[in-house]
């Protein structure tokens, strides 16, 4: 039961305080998980992030149910993936309130303000640390060089994961073929959806969350696009601005970007919807890490795996890197900013300040200056 409580804290604290998108969340669970409490080496914690680069759904929340499934069997997968939802979940529900309530968004941008330039040192923190475990060997130096130059021209992150897959796999030599949980997708994602739409709206809404969970890759602008096909054009029950407020709730909240299925649920349906929807667009993300997840340690102790884990580690950093690089022109945008950066990346790397402790002050400094 220790360990079940340790995830359970951690998991909430991260939920409440993780801003700053999938990237940000991925560098403050390699801070707390490798570098303090040791749960994991490098090398574990960039397979799982690997891991869970190439199924659908959140990859952030998605690492955290393999961390709790590591740490504590399936009880830690159930506690650690619920730990961390559920704060961002009743955050979004406090804010989807006042937007039925008043008819607009509270105010952010000033906690924003001193939160992300913050969140920009814990990603780089994170990136040098998990970039040294990843890169052993020239051909990977080149290949995470490559795959970030392929991002920047805007090739479509499946294929720069598939690409570095298959040429560390030729690097590697073909092995036997293997069966994979890959396999098993067909079957997960044909959710019926049609049936569920001829019942009542709770039920039609969780069909289609779970739809939309089990099948989504990307950003929230991919989300975005699978949210409006269904409850804009499809069923009208949002219009375009609801949509769009509901993504940019997801985006500027702390935890999961997918908790912007709460901020839906409650505009439709209330409390009851809110429930409905988070729970049906987390479902599959604890399903396919329960299928995945044993199959990891296997994995690394076969050459032609093992060599497929570090082509898909290594594009799965340079990824990282490329939304950094974005989220910066936006988040360091004058002298205040610049010296936020520069002062949480020394407190980061020289002391080893705990990250939640620089989010927290960052938000405070930012609410001041606002």
């Amino acid at each position: 039961m220790a360990r079940i409580r340790e995830l359970a804290g951690l998991f909430l604290k991260l939920g409440t305080i993780a801003f700053g998108g999938p990237a940000a969340h991925i560098a403050m669970m390699e801070d707390e998980v490798v570098r303090r409490r040791k749960w994991l080496t490098r090398e574990q914690f960039l397979d799982y992030l690997g891991a869970a680069n190439i199924i659908p759904g959140p990859n952030s929340t998605e690492l955290a149910i393999h961390i709790g499934r590591e740490r504590a069997g399936w009880r830690g997968l159930v506690v650690a993936g619920a730990c961390f939802i559920l704060p961002a979940m009743l955050i979004v529900g406090v804010v989807a309130w006042a937007y039925v309530r008043y008819g607009s968004l509270p105010q952010s941008e000033a906690l924003l303000y001193g939160v992300k330039p913050v969140v920009i040192a814990v990603v780089v923190q994170a990136l040098w640390g998990l970039g040294r475990t990843a890169l052993k060997t020239r051909g990977l130096i080149v290949l995470g060089i490559v795959s970030v130059i392929a991002v920047l021209l805007g090739v479509h992150e499946l294929v720069v994961l598939f690409a570095a897959a298959v040429v560390m796999t030729a690097s590697a030599g073909f092995g036997h073929r293997m069966r994979t949980p890959m396999a098993l997708w067909p079957g997960l994602l044909a959710t019926p959806v049609a049936v569920l739409q001829s019942a009542g709206r709770l039920e039609t809404m969780f069909g289609l969350f779970v739809k939309t969970g089990a099948v989504l890759f990307g950003s929230g602008y991919v989300l975005l696009a699978f949210l409006r096909a269904d409850f804009v054009e499809r069923l009208g029950w949002l219009t375009e601005q609801q949509l769009l407020d509901a993504i940019a709730v997801g985006q500027i909240t702390p935890g999961p970007v997918f908790t912007t299925a709460t901020f839906i649920g409650y505009v439709l349906a209330g409390p009851s919807g809110a429930l409905v929807a988070t729970a049906g667009i987390f479902l599959p993300a604890f399903i396919f890490v329960a299928i995945s997840g044993p199959v990891i340690p296997k994995l690394r102790r076969s050459r032609t795996a093992g060599a497929v884990l570090d082509g898909v580690n290594v594009a799965s950093l340079a990824l990282m890197a490329v939304v950094t690089m974005q989220l910066a022109r936006g988040a360091i945008v004058d002298t205040i900013t610049i010296v936020l950066t520069i002062t949480s990346a020394f407190l980061l790397f020289r002391f080893r300040v705990n990250s939640a402790w620089l989010v927290l002050a960052g938000a405070v400094l930012g609410l001041l200056l606002g």
